[in-house]
């Protein structure tokens, strides 16, 4: 405990990079962090140079209910992580069709995990609305929504304080409350990225956690299979990214504890 939830409205944004470097950044502020895989695109592992060869995960093991310490990673970074692990379409669709009919299926596991109050779980989430997103958001701390600085985030901007940009129903207005956004990609030398960046400022106030600039390093390190910190600490990309954790861990004080979803009394 607690959970952060890594969220966007569609895919593209950078919001699998930036959970794998701000788990990163939180881990060298003294936190013991554990992040956890839930998109299908299984790419949170090659942020932490897990092989490519290596494809078994958690999420794909879910249906035999496994025991999840004997599938986590120890990474040279020092975070403990829990790949999605490979999986086909028919695959996906089938899994979610299981978290739809059973959401104790994630739900029991996950709270097994979060029992350990000394441990910090980053879930980077498929992006948009998802089954798991419905069961992990009310058992989390935080969502941390990813934004690009351009026209689409700004014209999100009204539908952002309910959460219905994440998905529509109920569940958006839960953790709607406990909603935080980034902004990712903002370059100061372009008008547009600059007037979206303002205009999403102005309107979320401190429910913004901080700004990414844009920066080919970022990139780079995924290329290389390493974090950004690791290979350029003192570039700007990096300072954001401390800036970003260090954010975290002020708003967790403030925001809501979990909801009690009364899954644990089955």
């Amino acid at each position: 405990m607690p959970l952060i939830c890594f969220a966007s409205p569609k895919g593209g944004v950078g919001k699998t990079t930036l959970a794998a470097n701000v788990a990163d950044a939180m881990r060298r502020q003294g936190r013991r962090v554990l992040v956890m895989d839930f998109d299908p695109q299984n790419t949170l592992r090659l942020h932490f140079g897990v092989p490519l060869s290596d494809t078994s995960g958690f999420m794909t093991e879910l249906p035999k209910r496994p025991d999840w310490r004997e599938l986590v990673r120890q990474t040279s970074s020092g975070v403990m992580l829990l790949p999605h692990g490979s999986i086909d379409i028919r695959g996906a669709l089938g899994l979610a069709h299981a978290l739809e009919r059973d959401p104790e299926l994630l739900a029991a596991p996950l709270r097994g995990i979060l029992a350990d109050p000394n441990l910090l779980v980053i879930a980077d989430t498929p992006p948009g609305a998802s089954h798991s997103l419905n069961i992990l958001a009310p058992m989390s701390a935080m969502v941390c929504a990813v934004l690009l600085a351009d026209a689409t985030s700004a014209a999100l901007v009204p539908d952002i304080d309910n959460g219905r940009f994440l998905g529509a129903g109920t569940m958006a207005a839960l953790f709607a409350g406990r909603l935080r956004v980034v902004l990712n990609g903002v370059d100061p030398n372009t008008r547009l990225s600059r007037a979206a960046a303002e205009t999403v400022a102005r309107h979320l106030g401190p429910r913004l956690l901080g700004a990414i600039c844009r920066e080919e390093i970022v990139a780079e390190a995924l290329a290389a299979q390493r974090l950004v910190l690791d290979i350029a600490p003192n570039s700007q990309a990096a300072e954001d990214l401390r800036e970003i954790a260090r954010g975290i861990e002020a708003a967790l004080p403030s925001v809501p504890e979990p909801f009690n979803t009364g899954w644990g009394a089955r």
